[in-house]
């Protein structure tokens, strides 16, 4: 119901929402029929439906480099995430799990649901790695190395300064950033980015899922997860669960808007890199989670339900994101209305509102300066509609005609 709460709300969301659902059902498709490559794309829409998607519209040679490139560094931090497996066991597994790749053989039992499923037949994934082009495997190879040593380095450390901070999000994302920048390059369809904007577009997407996963982190059994730095907390609570008590409200949504300003400080790393880009599909495959990423900090700016449950973008919004991301103009529209979006909610009494304002205007003057922002129309900041009641059934009819059709087709 919640759903269709949403889309009477937002009707224009009907539109994007059809093709997204029509779009992951010929993804679903298009995975092949040999029983290695057919596990790593099944596998691939099992972690992640949306990367799967997004990935669909690479050139095949490059498509296949990323996929397994994901599901080898989705195996490594399934290693990582497991907190059941005893430090001494994991410690070697993370340092030595970039030889694994090599290994027809190898598999690892930890994780739970789909993630066990990868780990009991990685199998599969190994040998599909096996089958890429060398500079494929090379680059995979060396960003998995320098990934698990990184983890293993903080599986007996501490998150306490934003020094640390930059330094995981840096081994867990931002050498995705570098390993990607890589793997286009060696298609002959990029030239090679700068490893400190790589980095950058990859701390930009971890800060926003440590900001967005708080609930989930700290609630984690047998042992709670921890990546929101010290040195940021520690001037609100003096420890990081007792944000989520409702008597530290207050210092919690100022913590928050802490986080955010420092997630903030690698948006213009990220346009910059975007703006780079040539090929059509490999800037959508990039721009994509970019846009989701400023999206989303704006829906967790400010807001207290963090600390209470899951927030992210409404789906309607989430399928005109991906529907309407195709151009570096898209993406400067898309980054300012956000950047607008999240402005109106800065209080001028948060501890960090000038340093949060500054940063949004830089943020602004960069997509101002770019000369793409006039006479487009907005998708995101937008006046209330006026749709009337026979307007409103109209689409609730199509939805449903559609869903069943949907459904009947998957039956």
């Amino acid at each position: 119901m919640g759903s269709l709460r949403a889309i009477l709300k937002n009707p224009d969301d009907l539109y994007p929402l059809i093709k997204l659902k029509l779009a992951a059902r010929h993804a679903e498709k298009q995975i092949p029929p040999s029983p290695h490559w057919g596990f790593c794309y099944s596998m691939l829409h099992k972690v992640s439906r949306s990367f799967a998607l997004v990935i669909q519209q690479l050139p095949v040679e490059l498509r296949d480099a990323v996929c397994i490139f994901y599901l080898v560094l989705r195996a490594l931090d399934t290693v990582e995430d497991d907190t059941s497996i005893p430090t001494d066991v994991k410690v070697p597994i993370l340092i030595s799990f970039h030889q694994h790749v090599y290994d027809r053989e190898w598999h690892f039992s930890c994780g739970t649901k789909e993630y066990k499923v990868l780990m009991d037949q990685f199998h599969h994934v190994s040998t599909a790695f096996l089958e890429l082009r060398k500079h494929y495997q090379q680059a995979i190879e060396d960003i998995t190395m320098r990934m698990g040593a990184g983890m293993a380095k903080f599986i007996c450390k501490e998150v306490e300064t934003t020094d640390d901070y930059d330094e995981y999000c840096h081994y867990v994302a931002g050498l995705v950033g570098l390993g990607l920048s890589k793997l286009f390059h060696a298609s002959g369809k990029e030239d090679l980015a700068s490893d400190s904007l790589s980095n950058s577009m990859g701390l930009f997407l971890q800060k926003t899922n440590i900001i967005r996963d708080y609930l989930e982190d700290i609630n984690e059994v047998p042992k709670c997860r921890m990546f929101w730095p010290r040195e940021i907390w520690s001037k609100y609570v003096n420890k990081l669960e007792e944000l989520k008590y409702e008597d530290n409200s207050a210092k919690a949504v100022q913590c928050l808007n802490d986080m955010v300003t420092n997630a903030l400080s690698h948006v213009e790393d990220c346009l910059t890199y975007m703006s780079a880009l040539r090929d059509p599909s490999i800037f959508r495959f990039c721009a994509i989670p970019q846009v989701m990423a400023i999206g989303t900090l704006a829906m967790c700016y400010d807001n207290i339900e963090v600390f209470r449950g899951v927030v992210k973008m409404r789906r309607g919004l989430t399928a005109k994101v991906i529907d309407r991301t195709r151009t570096i103009a898209d993406v400067y529209g898309a980054f300012f209305d956000f950047s607008c979006m999240l402005k109106s909610k800065v209080n001028n009494d948060d501890p960090n509102a000038t340093k949060t304002l500054k940063r949004l205007e830089a943020i602004l003057k960069t997509c101002r300066d770019s000369g793409t922002l006039n006479k487009r129309k907005s998708y995101i900041i937008r006046s209330e509609p006026n749709y009337s009641p026979v307007l409103i059934v109209v689409i609730f009819i199509i939805l449903a005609i559609v869903l069943a059709q949907l459904s009947g087709n998957r039956s």
